[in-house]
């Protein structure tokens, strides 16, 4: 099969010929071909065509993709910082446009084609069209905006000790999402898009399972509902770092059929299978750090164990690491992910 007829099986609930191969690549890429890391997220094009000649080169399944961590401080009115030096790996929020409880009560929602990276990823979304792609639409999680445009620390304070104007910029964030995938849909048709959602900070490093529960899960579950009436088809969801305690609350969140889902490497697979497989198509997880900085044997070794427990998954299962590839991750330890994906994930 090509990676587009080993895709459309998956989603169409029929086996494909082998697991296909997710590179969540971005920074990586970039590395791979020659560009800039900001390239990928300042210049589309660059960054469209840094990830096909890296998915050329590897023979990756899955299609360009244009995402990053920060939303919501961007565009809500704030200001990011494009990566810049050796270390730097994605935009960071430089300042935040909420500060204190008065600014979520004049914070107006913005035009959406003009907010922060929304014009980049319009764009990006275009050239996906022109390829015949699905045009992908990555807005994060209400709560993931919310924090990103007040700040961690004062979003935990706001939690805690003034619950109700938590509520209000959640209620904020919520309608922006939903104009966001309206926008896309209204564009392309919600039959050409993709949506996709992360949650890093919902991870229970960051808050509890109670929070989650409280300031996420409603608001998570109002965008999927409200996105998935529209006609969209699915929501590729990574859930990321350690979210064991908040599993029982995921499975309340409308995925579509199937939707994706995808773990950091804190899930264990057979878990996910357990808990998520018969609706969804499973994906992870193989640890990036072990990527970064183990040797070829232990990174083929580690994807064969990952790619054993996922590759019998109900409804199908996709081969990644378990959150972004490290950009400076040596470039053979990606090809033997590669080698352990033809010699373990063949049907």
């Amino acid at each position: 099969m090509t990676s587009a007829e080993r895709m459309a099986a998956l989603l169409s609930g029929r086996r494909p010929d082998r697991i296909p191969f997710n590179p969540f690549a971005t920074g990586f890429c970039a590395r791979i071909v020659g560009f800039e890391i900001a390239e990928m997220y300042s210049d589309p094009r660059k960054s469209f065509e840094a990830q096909l000649m890296t998915k050329e080169m590897y023979g990756f399944d899955a299609n360009p993709v244009y995402a990053y961590a920060s939303q919501g401080g961007w565009e809500l009115g704030g200001e990011i910082q494009f990566p810049a030096g050796q270390f730097a790996q994605a935009p960071v929020i430089s300042r935040c446009p909420i500060i204190t409880i008065e600014d979520i009560e004049k914070l107006d929602i913005p035009d959406v084609s003009r907010a922060g990276a929304i014009p980049l990823m319009m764009e990006f979304a275009r050239l996906q069209r022109d390829h015949g792609m699905a045009a992908t639409v990555h807005c994060g999680t209400p709560f993931k905006l919310a924090v990103n445009a007040m700040d961690l620390s004062r979003m935990a304070r706001l939690m805690l000790k003034e619950p109700a104007y938590a509520h209000k910029l959640l209620r904020k964030t919520t309608d922006f999402c939903i104009k966001v995938h309206s926008y896309w849909v209204e564009v392309f048709g919600a039959d050409k898009i993709l949506c996709m959602d992360g949650a890093p900070t919902e991870a229970n490093q960051v808050i509890s399972a109670k929070q989650f529960e409280t300031f996420s899960l409603p608001y998570l579950v109002e965008v999927h509902e409200k996105v998935l009436a529209m006609g969209v088809k699915r929501f590729s969801t990574h859930v990321c770092g350690e979210q064991n305690l908040n599993l029982e609350h995921w499975q309340k969140v409308p995925m579509g059929d199937p939707g994706i889902m995808s773990f950091g490497h804190e899930v264990d697979l057979d878990k996910a299978k357990k808990m998520f497989g018969e609706k969804c198509i499973i994906a992870g997880n193989i640890e990036p750090a072990v990527v970064q900085s183990g040797t070829a044997k232990e990174v083929y070794e580690l994807s064969k164990e990952v790619i054993m427990k996922g590759k019998d998954s109900p409804r199908g299962y996709i081969f990644m690491p378990g959150c972004e590839l490290p950009p400076d991750a040596p470039p053979y330890n990606i090809y033997v992910m590669k080698k352990a994906l033809e010699d373990f994930g063949s049907y």
